[in-house]
């Protein structure tokens, strides 16, 4: 006899097991909040909101003043959490996130308002009114964040959302879980000093089905980062409430290397952006396209700096480079496209398989791959993980063939020294941003909106955008003189149409003439509706 269909299903444990990906050490337990919880989470949220959406800027600028300060005061031990939880190094911590979360929190404060005050607008034809832009708080904003930045991806889309008088629900990852925690009490903290309910940001923990119901739980928004496959997900799932979203989702960045680009400059824009938190950034240069003159000595740089990264546990008390990877799959991933990739005839130059004589299978050597061509997985999937792969190009055409190849559209960077060539070149790329001479600094340049095209998703964060994006943005018509003279357009008469038509012209029309012209019809039309 077969089983009932409900013990067929899959039974979603109520906690989530947590260890410290550099050294394997079993930290603990969190829970998994249920649908329930999560429609619970986002009530409380929604009373929260109601009187927060009432404050005024300088009560806002307030609150992220003191969330700056608490962010320098306590930057140690919140860097300690990012690297227990996700395996990175102190410095990447540092730099990754806590110097980006700083920099939106100061660009927030002193230029927020600014992009959130009503605008008045012209009213075109329309002078007896005023027309205004107003942006108004959207109410519950859901957030779904990755595990690669624990605290930037959390406080990233929270600046915004909060400043624009939102409340803010942020699920994380089950492989990051372990930092919601102290991430909340530390929030917590920061929003009772200035008097306000902790249950505006809530940061909640669970697997896929805490994350699902967070998307159709109601929320007035949702912004998610992570693989284009879940965003996929999300977005169907949204649909069916017609929730909007913004998606920030992966990348397969191409940096070109011209063959006047300066090659330390180059060099070691390539190697950070190969290998900071070990390759797992959406804005990692995962293809570096480097022109026939030049590739060889290129190659060489990037190697000799390679071999002498040191990788370990990155709270070891040792000098660390590289830290670990976070979640045990994405290490599969990355040995299974460098293995595709040395099968179909690419060059190891570094690396090219896990460290086992680690405490943890978490770590994956920093690694250069030379002669990588179209044909090799690691060229077209996403790695989210320490391999700089390099391919060969002739000129601008097949750099710039070669870059736009691909499903994704995040970033992209071009190295030269010739101004003009480099925009040139970036001009043709299709990207959410090009960085020229440079990798990534866009998104510390917080008025610069972030996001991609294509597979990478659509909307944006930071700067005037993403502020707005947290908003209703709500037209608005009021009288500028007061004439309360009604526009009777019912019941018609004869010759409306006439009128209407020749009023039009009279606006519209190119040239004296033709006005002129419209002006005598619409005088004999006014004079017929009159008489009839």
């Amino acid at each position: 006899m077969s089983a009932p269909a409900e013990s067929l299903e899959y039974e979603i444990p109520a906690t989530i097991p947590c260890s410290d990906p550099a050294t394997g050490e079993h930290l603990g337990e969190v829970p998994a909040l249920t649908p329930e919880q999560v429609s619970e989470r986002i009530a409380r949220a929604r009373v929260a909101q109601e009187s927060w959406r009432h404050t005024p800027f300088r009560e806002r600028r307030k609150v992220l003043r003191h969330l700056l300060d608490m962010l320098l005061e306590h930057a140690d031990a919140l860097c300690e959490e990012i690297c227990r939880d996700a395996g990175k190094t102190l410095d990447n911590a540092m730099l990754g996130e806590i110097w980006p979360i700083a920099e939106k929190l100061r660009w927030t404060i002193a230029h927020g308002e600014q992009h959130l005050r009503s605008e008045t607008v012209s009213s075109g034809l329309l002078q007896h009114k005023r027309a205004k832009v107003e942006y108004h708080p959207l109410g519950v904003v859901g957030v779904i964040t990755p595990w690669n930045f624990p605290l930037q991806n959390i406080l990233g889309p929270t600046i915004p959302a909060l400043f624009a008088g939102n409340a803010v629900i942020i699920k994380v990852s089950e492989w990051t879980s372990w930092s919601a925690e102290p991430f909340q009490r530390f929030l917590d903290r920061c929003l009772a000093d200035c008097g306000y309910s902790p249950d505006l940001i809530q940061i909640i923990t669970g697997y896929g089905d805490t994350g699902a119901a967070l998307v159709s739980g109601g929320v007035d928004k949702i912004v998610f980062t992570g693989s284009m496959r879940n965003g996929k997900r999300v977005l169907e799932q949204s649909a069916k409430t017609l929730t909007p979203v913004i998606l920030e989702l992966g990348g397969k960045d191409p940096m070109i290397v011209c063959d006047d680009a300066d090659l330390d400059q180059a060099a070691h824009a390539a190697v950070s952006a190969a290998f900071i938190a070990s390759g797992q950034m959406c804005l990692a240069a995962e293809r570096v396209l480097v022109f026939d003159a030049v590739y060889d000595a290129f190659v060489a740089k990037v190697q000799d700096i390679t071999l002498r990264l040191r990788q370990d546990a990155p709270l070891a008390g040792k000098l660390v480079d590289v830290g670990a990877m976070t979640m045990p799959a994405q290490v599969e991933i990355v040995e299974q496209l460098v293995q595709d990739a040395l099968a179909k005839g690419a060059s190891l130059k570094a690396g090219g398989k896990r460290t086992k004589r680690k405490p943890s299978k978490h770590f994956f050597e920093p690694t250069i791959l030379a002669d990588v061509t179209d044909e090799m997985r690691i060229m077209n999937e996403e790695t989210f993980g320490p391999v700089m792969a390099i391919t060969r190009v002739h000129d601008e055409d097949e750099a710039v063939r070669v870059a736009n190849a691909s499903e994704y559209g995040l970033s992209s960077s071009v190295f030269s020294k010739d101004p003009v060539r480099a925009r040139r070149i970036a001009d043709q790329i299709v990207a959410g941003s090009t960085c020229i001479n440079d990798w990534a600094l866009m998104y510390m340049v917080q008025d610069l909106p972030f996001g991609g095209v294509k597979g990478s998703g659509f909307g944006r964060l930071n700067g005037r955008e993403g502020l707005r994006a947290c908003t209703n943005v709500k037209a608005v018509i009021e009288d500028r003189l007061p004439l309360h003279r009604a526009i009777k357009l019912f019941p018609g008469r004869r010759y409306d149409y006439d009128v209407t038509r020749e009023g039009v012209r009279l606006l519209y029309a190119k040239g004296a003439g033709k006005k002129f012209e419209a002006l005598v019809e619409l005088g004999k039309a006014l004079r017929k509706r009159a008489l009839s």
